[in-house]
């Protein structure tokens, strides 16, 4: 075994530990293991937001991008940090709702406001749909990260299987706790390999960034703009406003909301954040850097770009940090998308068809849960290819139908009802499962649209459509039903 994998399986054992003893002491029920009893501070919110945020799509997708595709890698920088300013008015009501009705999951809050358990269905169902190639993905890193690594010892596959099992039992054990302890271990660790490698690899090869982007642009003339088709304009600022919008849709990150001891931690995180946004420059730095360095990489293999480069540069002891701190990228992430998926499923699924279950059979069943999604996830990491930017957005896409029930809720006055929000959300997710199997784009259904139509991020047209829907049936229907009282809270934006 060489010092790389060393240092990755140390590093592992570390995070386990860590995890597990994060519960000493608790009772771990249901709200401890989903939300950390509502107690996390300013420090603790920001790195879980962090943690789930700067995952494996940041150290691996993020230079494969850059690599791959050029300027349309930059859509991530804009859309991070403007959704981090949407935060500062969507997440207090968010939270002061869920603290008085006592909610741990994100279903619960469309259960309450719409009062409709049948919605809160859909909207677990959508949630782990979107969750399962977010997973895939931090598998799929997990995978590439520990194979690179020990290079080639230890096949992807092996080492996805060794990842699984891990955060298996790190979330099955310690929930939310164990995530943020090793949250803290991630971020330090991630700062300083990052920033370190995005400011010595381009000074190394290049002489500085300036002439790093100078050889790229004489190399590849046209690689730092945006195509006329495509990828283009159109298509960049589409895509930054779904994923702007279905930032905070997550399951997870909309759950982990919750776990704040009040308010105002989200508007003291809003000032840091956007900051902390400017990390993944550095990513992009070492994804330029390695195309000229490690060329030929096509495809899903741009995500191999930064592990590439690293091993042709470095020697296995500085490999093994750098593989480390992808690692712990993808068991945050992992244990919390895992964590939400189980609690979705067991407490807004399985407990509405079983209203007797208490609350220590729903978190029997959500843990119970969590080896079967675990599996899941893991089938569909073997048996696919896609790259990790293309797993990511196909996540927001569906995750995003979200946002427009959610916004209404919010609203003082009611304008949408269960009917209306259960209709649109059906309607938007058909459309984006829809364009997911066929392969279809905006420029194949519709080919004699503009280009810049054409371009447009098709889960953007999902949701226009999922608003229309939305209207349309809350009007036909206003007439069947009282529009619920719990939507006429202060509880507005």
């Amino acid at each position: 075994m060489n010092a790389a994998l060393l240092i990755i399986f140390a590093f592992l054992a570390l995070s386990l530990f860590f995890g597990i003893l994060a519960q000493k002491g608790k009772d771990m029920n249901m709200e401890q293991w989903t939300v950390g009893g509502r107690g996390f501070g300013t420090v603790f919110i920001f790195l879980l937001v962090a943690g789930e945020i700067y995952t494996t799509f940041t150290f691996l997708g993020g230079s494969g991008w850059a690599y791959s595709k050029g300027a349309p890698s930059y859509y991530v920088l804009s859309y991070i940090a403007l959704a981090y300013v949407l935060s500062y008015w969507l997440l207090p009501p968010i939270w002061r709702y869920a603290k008085e009705h006592r909610l741990v999951s994100q279903s619960d809050f469309f259960v309450a406001k719409y009062q409709s358990p049948y919605l809160g269905i859909l909207v677990s169902i959508v949630g782990v749909l979107a969750i399962i190639p977010y997973l895939v993905l931090q598998f799929k890193g997990l995978g590439i990260i520990v194979s690179e690594a020990s290079y080639g010892s230890i096949s992807p596959t092996a080492a996805v299987w060794i990842g699984v099992v891990s955060v298996t039992i790190y979330v099955m054990i310690s929930g939310i706790h164990g995530s943020a302890w090793t949250a803290v271990i991630k971020d330090i660790m991630i700062f300083f390999i990052v920033v370190f490698l995005g400011l010595y690899l381009p000074f190394h090869y290049y002489g500085g960034i300036q002439p790093m982007f100078e050889a790229v642009n004489a190399a590849k003339p046209d690689f730092l703009t945006f195509p006329d088709e495509g990828l283009s304009v159109s298509w960049y600022i589409s895509t930054v406003l779904l994923t702007v919008l279905g930032f905070y849709m997550w399951p997870h990150t909309f759950g982990s909301v919750y776990s704040a001891k009040n308010e105002n931690v989200f508007r003291k995180n809003t000032i840091v954040l956007p900051l902390y946004t400017l990390m993944l420059l550095f990513v992009f730095f070492v994804g330029f850097t390695a195309i000229l360095q490690v060329p030929g990489l096509k495809g899903a293999e741009g995500d191999l770009s930064l592990l590439r480069l690293s091993i042709a540069t470095f020697d296995p002891w500085m490999v093994g940090l750098i593989g480390a701190a992808g690692l712990l990228t993808a068991l945050v992430p992992g244990s919390m998308l895992l964590m939400t998926a189980s609690t979705l499923l067991a407490k807004n699924v399985i407990k509405v068809f079983t209203p007797a279950a208490t609350d220590k059979q729903v978190a029997i069943n959500a843990k119970a849960l969590v080896p079967v999604i675990s599996l899941i996830s893991l089938y569909f990491t073997i048996s696919g290819g896609d790259t990790l930017v293309t797993l990511l957005l196909m996540g927001y896409s569906l995750v995003t139908q979200l946002f427009p029930a959610l916004f209404f809720s919010l609203l003082p006055r009611p304008i949408v009802n269960k009917y209306g929000a259960f209709a649109g959300i059906t309607v938007g997710v058909l459309t984006v499962a829809y364009v997911t199997v066929t392969k279809a784009t905006i420029g194949t259904l519709f080919p004699a649209l503009p280009p810049f139509l054409k371009d447009l991020n098709v889960g953007i047209v999902a949701m226009l459509v999922n608003i229309v829907v939305m209207v349309a049936v809350s009007m036909a229907t206003r007439n069947r039903m009282q529009a619920p009282q719990v939507n006429q809270t202060k509880h507005a934006v």
